[in-house]
């Protein structure tokens, strides 16, 4: 929540001010490979950069928003204090979802974490979004038209970099909600000047029908409806790999670094799939994204746009940074916005960061094997700790499996936690490989339910698959 008074104002244009320094009004690409010069600068220029944001955002932060201004006095910190990203890591400890949730819980309904209160929102206000991934309250943010113009030039470089050039037709198939994802690659579109098929309000059939008529070249969409949508499309005697697109841009769900998923819809389609990762917290434009060398090597992976953005990696028990190229869950500082600058954000996906140079001539740092695993979705059972991701794996190794899966967890009359695992095929036969498979990647026993293929149902934004009924204590 904004103040108001001297001091308020003058950090607020002072953050503004180095924002617009480096803000492109880019509506068509630097060259063949780059929209912008950014896209290869070097490592020591992105860190510059960083550093001169950084010292201008903690007194931005301090000063407008009544939850960074209490964390600063509770540690004891100055915004002084932060003045690079070393500095940063070193003061700040990162900022949890349970802390954002508790604020907004306080302080209906738009918390305090945020900078623009009401008179930016009046004055200026864009759109209001919400956090769509975890459990507990939403956490709800009120972004500017001054946001968004940062927003179109983040998912365009993205977008520009994962292959989509001039004349690609788009078919977002999503509903235009409180959720970032399609709104940001809506307006990116419009940046890039590519011509768009909205999508929205129809079924599989009627989406069917228009790639059919209008051909469009690139659709978006969640991963989960892009196998949803090409089984319809053969179920009604199309080919999805005969038809016109070439490209499916894809957020919401982990996809890229999921062992069988990439491929079942690259295969499905005989398209490229583009990464579109992203947070409503700290990253709400395009934060992680494709390049043409993402699929060249052993893993996947996507780049990370630093030089609005810092990421790093930490520990998932200890929250304290890892060593370069180890494992951790991934942090956020969001420095391109006026509405929802965050300091070291807890997105909290694993991945492995690599600084070393990639053949696309990008030097922005890497997310080896992508993002997979959202700490916040770990599963315990009985003590083993697993995530849904490792069961999406072991059901992609089922040949003839179908696309959607479900986790039912339940507590039996005697106490005992169990899991049933809920997957669609034509021969029930499979139950026990695909138990074994799950015991192999996940070291837990798990009962097996067959049901036919296109039971479980499909939806248009993230898939709910996992289904906590245990009994609470």
């Amino acid at each position: 929540m904004a103040k108001s008074g001297v001091r308020a104002d003058e950090t607020r244009n002072t953050w503004k001010r180095v924002l617009e320094k480096y803000h492109e009004n880019r509506g068509t690409p630097l060259s063949a490979d780059y929209w912008s010069p950014k896209d290869t600068w070097s490592r020591d220029r992105i860190r510059d950069v960083q550093n001169e944001k950084i010292k201008a955002v903690a007194p931005f932060l301090y000063e407008n928003s009544a939850f960074y201004r209490a964390r600063f006095d509770r540690l004891g910190l100055a915004p002084t204090d932060i003045t690079s990203v070393d500095s940063m890591i070193r003061n700040w400890p990162v900022v949890t979802k349970h802390e954002m949730m508790e604020d907004a819980t306080a302080h209906p309904p738009y918390g305090t974490y945020s900078t623009a209160g009401d008179r930016e929102w009046d004055d200026r206000g864009w759109m209001l979004f919400s956090s769509s991934g975890s459990t507990g309250i939403p956490r709800v943010f009120r972004y500017t038209h001054f946001d968004r113009k940062y927003w179109e030039q983040a998912n365009a470089r993205a977008l520009y970099s994962g292959g989509l050039r001039q004349g690609d037709s788009a078919f977002p198939m999503v509903g235009f909600g409180p959720h970032v994802f399609a709104w940001g690659v809506q307006y990116a579109l419009a940046k890039m000047g590519l011509p768009v098929i909205p999508g929205g309000g129809m079924d599989g059939t009627a989406r069917a029908r228009i790639i059919e008529r209008f051909q469009p070249k690139v659709l978006v969409c969640t991963p989960s409806y892009a196998l949803y949508l090409g089984r319809s499309m053969q179920s009604m005697g199309m080919d999805p790999a005969d038809s016109s697109v070439k490209w499916i841009v894809q957020g919401g769900e982990p996809f890229s670094g999921v062992s069988g998923t990439l491929e079942r819809i690259q295969d499905l389609w005989g398209a490229t799939s583009v990464e579109f990762y992203g947070c409503t917290e700290a990253s709400p434009h395009c934060g992680g994204y494709s390049c043409p060398e993402y699929q060249a090597g052993d893993e996947p992976f996507i780049h990370l746009m630093e030089d609005i953005q810092v990421w790093e990696t930490v520990d998932p028990d200890t929250l304290e940074p890892v060593a370069e190229g180890e494992r951790g869950i991934s942090v956020c500082t969001n420095l391109n916005s006026e509405s929802s600058a965050q300091l070291r954000f807890l997105v909290g996906d694993y991945t492995r960061l690599s600084y070393e140079p990639c053949g696309c001539g990008r030097n922005h740092v890497r997310g080896m094997g992508c993002m997979t695993g959202r700490s916040d979705d770990l599963i315990n059972l009985r003590g083993i700790k697993f995530f849904p991701v490792q069961i999406e794996e072991a059901v992609r190794s089922i040949p003839g499996a179908g696309d959607e899966f479900q986790i039912r967890l339940q507590t039996q009359e005697g106490g005992l936690d169990t899991m049933i695992v809920v997957v669609e095929h034509i021969d029930s036969s499979v139950a026990e490989r695909v138990a074994q498979e799950i015991r192999t990647r996940c070291e837990v026993r798990s009962t097996v339910e067959i049901v036919a293929p296109n039971t479980l149902p499909k939806s248009e934004m993230k898939a709910k698959r996992v289904f906590d009924e245990r009994v609470k204590d």
